[in-house]
């Protein structure tokens, strides 16, 4: 990985073997079945503590980010806070995670709806955005109890 605008070497980043390719899914479907259980509000917690970990490092990530992508400072700030924001909402996922029920929508007929977590997720994300959009994707999924494999873009500067 190189500093676009140095274009210097700042890191090694190795790609994954198909065989560790997967490995990852296959761990991330055996967490599954553990994970699903684990209380909505336990995982809402988890999310919380998640973003006092990204808003403690803000500046150290943002900072990284400049020197992987070109971005100026303040956009790979907006970047990262951007993606803040939405783990703050998937720590209210105990809101969203309510079904409901609807009684006569016909005569001796009520309705229920629930919300139940799917499996593994999993996302391929772009080089031009590498903290917005992964925290767009993952944490609402695994605050709603799924697991996540993410997969970013190779092209790396």
């Amino acid at each position: 990985m190189t500093n676009p605008a140095t274009n210097q070497a700042i890191a090694y980043v190795p790609l994954a073997t198909e065989q560790e390719i997967t490995a990852a899914i296959a761990d991330a479907k055996a967490t599954f079945e553990c994970w699903r259980d684990v209380p909505v509000p336990d995982r809402a917690r988890l999310m919380l503590s998640y973003q006092q970990l990204l808003k403690a490092h803000h500046d150290e990530i943002a900072a990284l980010l400049s020197s992987e992508t070109g971005k100026t400072l303040a956009d790979a700030k907006g970047d990262v806070w951007r993606g803040i924001e939405v783990v703050e909402q998937a720590a209210n996922i105990a809101r969203l995670m309510m079904g409901e029920t609807v009684e006569n929508v016909a005569s001796d007929i009520d309705t229920y709806s629930l919300i139940q977590p799917l499996g593994v997720c999993a996302g391929i994300t772009p080089f031009n955005f590498p903290a917005m959009i992964p925290l767009w994707m993952f944490p609402m999924a695994v605050a709603a109890g799924n697991t996540f494999v993410l997969k970013p873009q190779s092209k790396c500067h």
